[in-house]
């Protein structure tokens, strides 16, 4: 799995958490998500010793903390324009309230529709494809198709291509 699926599966797994219970401090809770989190091998070149880690953890990886890092973006920034992704999901949901959605389906449209708005690097048409595979894997058999129309919907509003042109 590439490292940015895996950032955004644990980022979707952490939206999750907060959704049912939201944390008092997000530092806080962040740093004992990470605490819990399996990273597979550690034979790739070892990354800069975060201050915050416990002593005797193990420095991450390089690519253990470009996957922290790129998570905590997107985490970071789906929660901070929580209620506006909800106003626009609801939109697109016709007849469908977000708080009736299933928590993992929400968690991912409110994470890629930022990611569509935000991250100019990443093609709409790869957080789309992105989205619904984790809502295949993680979710009902009906939230890729689900998660795949709204997405689609929304990306039709936004003001970029969906991918970048071919050269």
């Amino acid at each position: 799995m590439g490292t940015r699926r895996d950032a955004r599966e644990r980022a979707v797994q952490f939206l999750f958490q907060c959704d049912l219970n939201p944390p008092e401090d997000l530092e806080t809770a962040l740093r004992e998500f990470w605490e819990t989190q399996p990273f597979g091998s550690r034979d790739s070149e070892p990354a800069a010793k975060d201050p915050a880690a416990p002593g005797d953890s193990p420095a991450p990886t390089v690519k253990e903390a470009a996957l922290r890092l790129f998570a905590e973006e997107l985490i970071r920034g789906t929660l901070a324009e929580r209620d506006a992704l909800d106003r626009q999901i609801e939109r697109l949901a016709r007849n469908w309230a977000v708080n009736r959605m299933a928590v993992m389906d929400r968690n991912i449209l409110r994470l890629s529709m930022h990611e569509m708005q935000r991250r100019r690097d990443v093609p709409a048409v790869v957080s789309i494809n992105e989205a619904v595979e984790i809502a295949k894997r993680y979710s009902t058999d009906d939230s890729g198709k689900f998660v795949n129309g709204i997405l689609d919907n929304f990306r039709k509003s936004l003001d970029r291509p969906a991918a970048p042109p071919s050269a």
